[in-house]
């Protein structure tokens, strides 16, 4: 009688990924990889607006006309817009057209080197770290590459050591942040996202220097939404139903809200976070929204 595989992470360079799905080998490659000026690369830690992006870009590309997004109706928007780090992914970069648009999880330290040389842009998403952390519990929950958690708090402790995939939250952004200087980046919070979508989508428009009329800035907004893109199967991965991801046991889009971890957090646990946030973010001036309460 077979039986399933228990998912494994691996540590290759600090960097904690997925055994069978990320080879140390393929990740090294990486910071060799020749860039032009028009490659673009989301950067984010994993529940921190990736497949959000991922729509946004897209929709940029085709100045907002959704249905030539994807031509083929087995691709979903990870499949235009691919992991970098991802099988077999340094190749694809090599022989993909131009402008080419990926995301990664990887820390600074792996990216390709021609980024510090002002060679590309990077988008870098953060996102508060309580409803990272709540978020990605449920993740781990359904996606079949990642180990069922035995509980909330087995899982905030994992969290809290960096005991999960892309490693630990705080020296992700940390890393990133320091650097924002140094490459061609445009910062940007989750929670800003959601504070005014048309803002941000203007702003990233503006750092790839994409002519988009009023009217496709706002259809690029529109499809963009939260609501709207869990009803569209190429964005919410329904493509990848029993691949990647148990549809049964959870989802990609699951509330794409501000405050979700107050109903998972004990009072202890979000003590206990502030201190480690207060302490490891000192000197750090990145803010952040905690409740939807506090959108103005």
């Amino acid at each position: 009688m077979s039986t399933t595989p228990i998912p494994e992470l691996i540590t290759h360079k600090g960097f904690r990924m997925i055994k069978g799905i990320h080879f140390p080998h393929e990740v090294d490659q990486i910071r060799d990889l020749e860039l032009r000026d028009s490659d673009v690369f989301v950067a984010t830690f994993p529940k921190s607006g990736t497949i959000w992006m991922q729509q946004i870009l897209l929709l940029l590309k085709c100045k907002g006309n959704k249905d030539s997004i994807c031509k083929k109706d087995t691709l979903n928007n990870g499949d235009l817009v691919p992991w970098i780090e991802g099988p077999e992914k340094v190749q694809d970069f090599v022989k993909a057209e131009h402008p080419r648009y990926y995301v990664t999880h990887l820390p600074y330290h792996l990216i390709p080197q021609e980024l510090s040389r002002r060679r590309g842009k990077v988008i870098y998403v953060a996102r508060n770290p309580k409803d990272v952390l709540v978020s990605y519990y449920h993740f781990h929950k359904s996606l079949l590459v990642l180990e069922t958690p035995k509980s909330f708090d087995e899982f905030f402790d994992k969290f809290m050591r960096g005991d999960v995939m892309a490693g630990s939250w705080f020296e992700h952004i940390k890393t990133w942040f320091s650097h924002k200087d140094d490459i061609n980046m445009l910062f940007l919070t989750y929670e800003e996202m959601i504070q005014d979508l048309q803002i941000v989508v203007k702003k990233i428009a503006e750092f790839l220097g994409a002519d988009l009329t009023q009217d496709q800035l706002n259809s690029v907004v529109k499809h963009s939404t939260f609501r709207n893109m869990r009803q569209d199967p190429h964005a919410n991965y329904e493509k990848t139903d029993g691949v990647l991801i148990n549809q049964q046991a959870g989802c990609f889009l699951r509330k794409g809200t501000i405050g979700d971890w107050k109903n998972h957090f004990t009072v202890a646990q979000s003590e206990r976070f502030n201190e480690v946030f207060k302490q490891e973010m000192k000197d750090f001036p990145v803010s952040f929204i905690w409740d939807i309460k506090d959108i103005s």
